[in-house]
Order: structure tokens, then C-alpha cells, then sequence
């Protein structure tokens, strides 16, 4: 905080990347990225996987349309494919519900908080809080950067950025849309997907490199 001025300045600092996951077999790319409390689960294009964040080794998959952001609300997968949102019971892989996703296909990150859908829309940077039983728009937060995953934990809500070679992770206020907090990932490492263990670790999709990497959450206090 500025002594004169009283303004809380962002914090900013480099990415500490943790662990490397993949790349896996047949993923071209990595979208979404959720976590189940046991199982990192990555949206690939056509199957959801899911990965043992401790062995690193793929678990199983399910075949669905799965173009973008991936989210999780204790028992449903939520997936967005193309214009929809998916609703995926993660105990069959049935597809039990599907509702309009707000950007109408230019959607990215999705986060599942206070039983609401958080959804990126990308190039239009703003993240949209949506009903997840009808895809109504509930309220927008405008962000400065393109926005690609979305998730929150411990009340903070946190994006991944994708513009050219740079990508970062930051924190933002939910109300007003600024930047509390950044994480500088290095030169040429994106984010696509973002995901909290809800503990030490952020989860990232590394996009056309086909893998995610785990990130460290900085400590608070």
C-alpha cells in the first residue's frame, strides 16, 4: 500500500510452476480443467479425462463434446461444448442436462461457486455468473484480458489470460473487475484451463501443448 496515497498496489510475481502433467496419448490440446477433490479432469475436444495428480497417469475418460471450460459441483461435471453447456453425471458420463451458453460459442473457462456457473467469455473479456439450470445471465464481470479459465476458492476469483506468447493468472475483485494479484507465467506458456485444488495448487491447461501444469497459489497471511 502506497503510504501516501493509501492505494493498495497489485501484487505481482513470477508463476511457480510445481509439476507437469502429460503430454498424454491422443490429446492434442488441453480446454477445461476441473477437479474433483481426487481426479484433475482435462476437456480435450471429443472425451473428459481424468488424471491422478499423484502418479500423473490418465484414469479414465468420457466420451463427450468437450470444447472449452470444465467444471465440477460435487457430483456433476459441467462441459461446454461449442454454443451449450453440458451437464455430466460423473458417475455414468451421461449427459443429463444442457443449457445455452452465454457467449453463443466464444466461451471459455468455467467454475462452478455458490451454485452458480462462472463462465469466460474470451474475447469479450468478461466472466458471466449464470443460473446452471436455465443459462440465464445472473451478473458480468468485466475483466482487461482476454479471459480463458475461471475458478475460485477461499472467496477469491481468479482467470488465466491467453494474449500471443504471454498468458498469467490474476486475481481480480469480483464487484469491480480489477487486478489485485497477477502470476507471470514464462514467455510462451499459456493457460487455457484453470482450476483451484482448493488448497496449495492451481491446475492449468497448457492448450496446443496438450498437457497442464500445476501452479502454486501464493500463501495468504
Amino acid at each position: 500500500m502506497d503510504q501516501f496515497t493509501g492505494i493498495k498496489h497489485m501484487k505481482r510475481s513470477a508463476a511457480e510452476i510445481v509439476r507437469e502433467y502429460g503430454p498424454f496419448p491422443g490429446v492434442e490440446a488441453v480446454h477445461g480443467v476441473t477437479y474433483d477433490g481426487t481426479h484433475v479432469w482435462f476437456a480435450s475436444g471429443d472425451k473428459l479425462n481424468a488424471v491422478d495428480p499423484a502418479s500423473g497417469k490418465l484414469t479414465r475418460s468420457i466420451d463427450v463434446a468437450a470444447h472449452a471450460g470444465t467444471a465440477f459441483d460435487g457430483r456433476h461435471l459441467f462441459q461446454i461444448a461449442e454454443d451449450r453447456i453440458q451437464k455430466i453425471d460423473a458417475a455414468t458420463g451421461k449427459v443429463v442436462n444442457t443449457i445455452p451458453a452465454p457467449g453463443g460459442g466464444g466461451d471459455s473457462g468455467l467454475a462452478w461457486a455458490e451454485g452458480s456457473l462462472w463462465v469466460g467469455q474470451y474475447r469479450e473479456r468478461k466472466i458471466h455468473q449464470i443460473d446452471p439450470e436455465t443459462g440465464a445471465v445472473l451478473r458480468t464481470i468485466e475483466s482487461k484480458r482476454f479471459v480463458t479459465g475461471v475458478t475460485w476458492v477461499d472467496g477469491e476469483l481468479w482467470h488465466g489470460t491467453w494474449e500471443g506468447d504471454d498468458s498469467d493468472i490474476r486475481r481480480i475483485d469480483p464487484e469491480s473487475g480489477k487486478v489485485l494479484e497477477q502470476l507471470d507465467l514464462p514467455a510462451g506458456t499459456m493457460v487455457s484451463g484453470l482450476e483451484s485444488d482448493g488448497g496449495d495448487r492451481f491446475y492449468c491447461g497448457g492448450g496446443d501443448r496438450g498437457n497442464v501444469r500445476a501452479v502454486r497459489r501464493p500463501r495468504r497471511g
